[in-house]
């Protein structure tokens, strides 16, 4: 969901841009470690996708759209840090050259799209692959399961944002908030798919190079993420 510029007000906004800004330079410092010359291509991949992805819009309310967010789809394949720096790139990208999300919001829309949808769904990805003994064919089952909790997840971030800066008065919370659970649900179930699809294709040809993978690189991906 690209946030337009005005529909948060500014205190907001400020302090969504300041906690992006910070979520950023954690990410470089977190994939100067384990991005290696193997996964670059891989992550480059996956900003084409996701890039690809986040173009085709769905109207959620007036100047706001709602689209699939590849923030658990990029973590799984290349990390959870690699995979918010790879989100919040398109992102720029589609604010800078395309208009898509207003410059005003870049901060909030890389909280809600890379920090809690990638970073915190990969959070979520952890906790249900260790639930079933981690094995790799719960990669993608619970990537996809993952990939359909962090769109609404990332929407209530929205949500939030709203009843704490929203400007709009003829749209009250409540209808935002069901405007926008119940339509992220939705894409939700699509992002889930494609996760899972991607990502079983991807474990079925190179398993080690998938960061969530306890095969990635010869090690279990817990000790990589510490």
């Amino acid at each position: 969901m690209h946030i337009p510029d005005g529909f948060i007000g500014p205190g907001v906004s400020v302090a969504a841009g300041i906690t992006a800004l910070g979520g950023f330079g954690v990410a470089l410092r977190k994939t100067h470690g384990y991005l290696t010359d193997r996964l670059v291509p891989m992550a480059a991949l996956v900003a084409a996708f996701v890039f690809a992805a986040q173009m085709i819009n769905f109207p959620v309310l007036p100047g706001m759209s709602g689209h699939l967010l590849g923030g658990v789809l990029a973590a799984v394949l290349v990390g959870p840090w690699a995979g918010c720096i790879v989100v919040s790139l398109v992102l720029i990208v589609q604010a800078l050259l395309f208009a898509d999300g207003g410059l005003s919001a870049l901060g909030l829309n890389i909280v809600n799209m890379a920090l809690i949808g990638a970073v915190g769904g990969y959070v979520i990805y952890r906790a249900l692959f260790r639930l079933g003994g981690s094995r790799a064919s719960r990669v993608p089952p619970c990537a996809g399961l993952a990939a359909l909790i962090s769109v609404p997840l990332a929407a209530m971030g929205f949500v939030l944002e709203f009843a704490l800066g929203g400007t709009v008065e003829s749209i009250s919370l409540g209808s935002v908030f069901w405007a926008m659970l119940g339509a992220n649900l939705l894409i939700g179930v699509g992002e889930g798919l494609i996760t899972f699809l991607v990502i079983g294709a991807v474990m079925r040809s190179r398993s080690d190079l998938v960061y969530g993978s306890p095969t990635f690189g010869g090690a279990r991906s817990e000790e990589l993420v510490s």
